[in-house]
């Protein structure tokens, strides 16, 4: 199994200064080995994505669209995306319908596709409120379905907090006004691009949902990991903290091949020179960390197997860093991405 995955990296040049050295786009390369190759280098990629019913099938969100690869990743094209230079960050199958697959975007926007990601259509822009302006557009970062009532679909928000739709993604409600409150808290405020001390609490990177408590949603954010269990009207803080000295949180991701089972990135900062893998075999109750190794940037991302959990990637916002393990951690592998490349957004595999 672990023979034929591959590992894949986003990477962009979008945070801070622009660098105008490096390259962008799309990395690939077998997990057994071998040299990494520079599969799509012509647009930034902020997520990459391997559809979970087919490997041949891997997606990039890029500043301009979606584009889809259907050898694993060997070559890239442009789908039938209707807007150009739309930046795309993040990818979720329907449940229900392999071929149905929804895109956010920003600024807050989301695309569906009904034929496996050859063509896509935006659906009506959310209406929610902006609480919080900073020096980018929000944008939709990561979808989680509901295991059992799949036209519920949540979104983590960054620098605007979560929004919910319970009718397959064509309208979204709010569900921010539980973080902006717990912002009131002084050791949840948290004020760096923006006018509003509830900036850390609207920061939302991540979300995801734990088959075995299909009703508790977790979002990932500058402040921790926070979770709801009454549809985003209200939040609770699962005090991360008292598990790792770091608590930004920038990837969740529940395992799909072990029962119960959650990773998550926790670092100091989004530039940061520090930061850990921590797991969770409870459900988010406690958690250890994971990772051995030593990263000199924020962790971005966590790569996880569909079906290999003995498999699991991560990757560090600078100097190319992406670091896996094949063995359920007893060992892990640097990786580095060969030559000057910009910031890592993304890591998968399959």
């Amino acid at each position: 199994m672990a023979k034929q995955s591959n590992v894949y990296v986003g990477v962009a040049g979008y945070f801070g200064k622009p660098d105008h050295k490096g390259k962008v786009g799309v990395f690939r390369r077998a997990a057994d080995g071998g040299d990494w190759q520079h599969v799509l280098g012509t647009v930034e990629a902020f997520t990459v994505f391997v559809h979970p019913e087919d490997p041949e099938t891997v997606f990039a969100g890029t500043s301009d669209g979606v584009w889809r690869s259907t050898d694993r990743g060997a070559t890239f094209r442009r789908t039938g995306f209707p807007d150009a230079n739309k930046q795309v960050w993040c990818f979720l199958v329907d449940s229900r319908d392999p071929k149905r697959i929804f895109a956010g975007a920003s600024p807050i926007d989301v695309y569906r596709s009904d034929d496996g990601g050859a063509n896509w259509r935006k659906l009506a822009t959310p209406v929610i409120g902006t609480h919080c302006k900073g020096p980018f557009a929000s944008r939709v970062m990561r979808f989680a379905q509901h295991p059992t009532r799949p036209n519920e679909i949540y979104a983590a928000l960054e620098i605007n907090g979560v929004m919910r739709s319970t009718d397959g993604g064509e309208t979204w409600e709010d569900c921010s006004a539980g973080l902006i409150k717990l912002s009131d808290l002084p050791h949840l405020k948290s004020k760096i691009v923006s006018d509003t001390t509830a900036e850390g609490m609207l920061d939302g990177h991540a979300i995801t949902i734990d088959p075995a408590n299909p009703d508790s949603a977790i979002v990932a954010l500058r402040m921790g990991l926070f979770r709801t269990t009454d549809g985003g009207k209200n939040w609770s803080d699962m005090e991360v903290g008292k598990f790792s000295p770091t608590t930004y949180g920038r990837d969740v991701k529940t395992s799909a091949a072990e029962p119960n089972t959650l990773y998550a990135a926790l670092s100091v900062a989004a530039a940061s020179h520090d930061g850990g893998l921590y797991r969770s075999q409870d459900g988010g109750q406690s958690w250890k960390r994971f990772d051995k190794v030593q990263v000199h940037g924020t962790i971005m991302s966590i790569g996880l197997h569909q079906t290999d959990p003995r498999q699991v990637y991560i990757g560090a916002r600078y100097d190319g860093e992406v670091f896996g393990t094949r063995d359920a951690g007893q060992t892990w592998e640097a990786m580095p991405l060969p030559g000057e490349v910009q910031h890592i957004y993304a890591v998968a595999c399959g």
